[in-house]
């Protein structure tokens, strides 16, 4: 299978899906049309077997022509093998259509998730994002794969309309008029079952984002007694889904019915007339077999057209969910500035945080929420009047924002894989493994590497789900650590690790960290002791700052940190 190229940058900005599924067909036209090409050729090659059989009844075993019979026998043959040959050449450009789609679509889905990066879960839920990524690019590429059975089958049809009419008016009248009728049947269908696969899409969106939310936490549930309350959220939805399906079958069991009924009914009239014009004389039994042969084979491309029809419906469906997708924007602007110096602090004038280049400075926020905002706008993920090195974040490219500064949360995710590429995804580099050695001494994380299997080769969950909630917290700080930025801000640390654990951590941190900045939002007193530069934060305001031993003379401070205390 030929290895498909990454799409090309200037990708036209897909409205619809429609306009989507053309920009796919226009791109992997060539295996289309092949896959046209040899469809029309192998049912062409099938329709006229019928035909082949016929001629060699009535010229070859009713006229008592060995000569005719074997040539006809031979004809027979040679349809039999176009028809395996290019059977098997569509069947391989259909499918190098059905990867190719679902490869460019996932290519872009994939770059879109890139280019969204924190916007992507305040607009999209994890269920439509995992909807996105998996059924529909099945779908489309399906959709696009069925144009070569779909054009075959109406080749077909046509074909043999024609045959007929040349033998018998009559029969062919019967096949170009029932043809449309079948097709206007079918199409009754289609708007109702558009409409519910549309609906059960949503409801899969839905129950799937729900799944995702209870196993990312399921500790937390457990931990708080919340399991029951959720399970019966998730059997609602459940049940949901459940109508939406059952809605969707029964127009899809109608919908197959309606494929089956309406050729063999159409099967049965033109086997009737066929008989009939048998007994008057106006044709022959050659003839007659070759038109029951027709009439059976026409079941094959009717039930093709009607697939053809089903498919592109799904991949219209799938096609709106992609487009939906991919018609996000970024809600922050990347900038075109460089720094203004080659030092300078990073300053947040909103609250009045201010945060010292290469120090060690610890944010005790009153409210958690304080601490999560400030930290996005460190990072730029909101947007701010933040300055660093005397420039504004906003007028920085934000890939360079990403480069140098770092925010490490406890909602950030541990990939499946192994552990070494999870906390070193740099990869293997003169000193790495000197350098991995040390951040898992800083963040006290050595003893969960020497109890694995196989040590930092041990190949770990999806999200970490293997390891304790403590264990991955240290082990997230072993990954920011190891991305060594220029600034790196980390949001609660230590928060599900004991007091011992903590004590060690910070210890090394300020040390690990010497010559960098470093922001640590935190109201462990553990941490603050440790830190250089304490800011107290009330009310998103910096209302206070100094050494952790100074602002104990501060009560509003002191309420804070007690609370941490008391649960030590």
């Amino acid at each position: 299978m030929r290895r498909f190229p990454d799409p090309e940058p200037g990708i036209p900005d897909h409205r619809s899906p429609i306009s989507y599924l053309l920009w796919l067909a226009r791109d992997l036209r060539n295996s289309i049309l092949l896959g046209i090409l040899w469809g029309i050729l192998c049912v062409l090659a099938q329709a006229f077997v019928p035909a082949a059989i016929g001629a060699a009844i009535d010229d070859g075993i009713v006229d008592r022509d060995r000569r005719a019979l074997l040539l006809w026998g031979g004809a027979v043959l040679l349809l039999g093998v176009v028809q395996a040959v290019t059977g098997i050449l569509r069947d391989r450009a259909t499918l190098t259509t059905r990867l190719g789609a679902s490869y460019r679509t996932m290519q872009l889905i994939t770059r879109q998730t890139a280019g969204l990066g924190a916007t992507l879960p305040k607009r999209m839920a994890k269920g439509e994002i995992v909807n996105a990524g998996v059924a529909d690019i099945d779908r489309i590429g399906e959709a696009l794969a069925g144009t070569a059975r779909g054009s075959g089958a109406v080749v077909a049809i046509a074909a043999i309309a024609a045959i007929m009419l040349d033998a018998s008016w009559r029969l062919g009248a019967v096949v170009l008029a029932g043809v449309p009728l079948m097709v206007w049947a079918v199409a009754l269908l289609i708007r109702p079952l558009h409409r519910r696969q549309e609906r059960l899409r949503e409801h899969q969106a839905e129950l799937t984002g729900r799944a995702v939310d209870i196993v990312s936490g399921l500790r937390v549930l457990r931990g708080i007694g919340g399991e029951e309350v959720f399970a019966g959220r998730y059997r609602a939805d459940s049940q949901r889904l459940r109508g939406a399906g059952v809605a969707l079958a029964r127009v899809d069991a109608l919908f197959g019915a309606v494929k089956v009924l309406l050729p063999s009914l159409l099967t049965c009239a033109v086997v009737w007339l066929g008989a009939r014009s048998v007994e008057s004389g106006r044709i022959g039994a050659g003839q007659f077999v070759a038109f029951y042969g027709y009439a059976v084979y026409l079941v094959d491309p009717l039930r093709r057209l009607t697939d053809a029809v089903g498919q592109i419906t799904r991949g219209h469906v799938a096609a709106r969910g992609v487009t939906r997708f991919l018609a996000l924007a970024p809600e922050l602007a990347s900038g075109t500035d460089r720094p203004r110096s080659r030092t300078g602090p990073l300053a947040d004038p909103d609250s009045g945080l201010t945060v010292a280049p290469g120090r060690f400075t610890a944010v005790a926020c009153a409210s958690p929420a304080d601490a999560a905002t400030l930290a996005d706008r460190l990072g730029r993920y909101t947007d701010s009047a933040v300055t660093w090195q005397d420039t504004p974040l906003a007028d920085l490219p934000l890939a360079e924002v990403r480069r140098r500064i770092l925010v490490a949360t406890n909602d950030d995710v541990l990939f499946a894989g192994p552990l070494s590429a999870e906390l070193d995804p740099a990869g293997p580099r003169p000193g790495s493994r000197e350098l991995l050695e040390r951040a898992l001494d800083t963040a006290s994380a050595r003893d969960i590497v020497e109890a694995l299997p196989d040590g930092p080769d041990t190949v770990i969950a999806a999200s970490g789900r293997d390891l304790s909630g403590g264990q991955q917290q240290r082990l997230r700080l072993v990954r920011a650590l190891m991305a060594d930025p220029e600034v790196l801000v980390l949001v609660e640390p230590t928060s599900a690790v004991d007091a011992h654990t903590e004590a060690r951590v910070a210890r090394g941190l300020g040390g690990h960290r010497a010559g960098r900045t470093t922001v640590v939002f935190t109201t462990s007193p553990i941490l603050l002791d440790r830190a250089d530069h304490v800011v107290y934060v009330e009310n998103a305001k910096a209302v206070a700052h100094g050494t952790h031993g100074e602002l104990l003379g501060d009560p509003r401070y002191r309420a804070v940190v007690a609370r941490e205390e008391e649960t030590i």
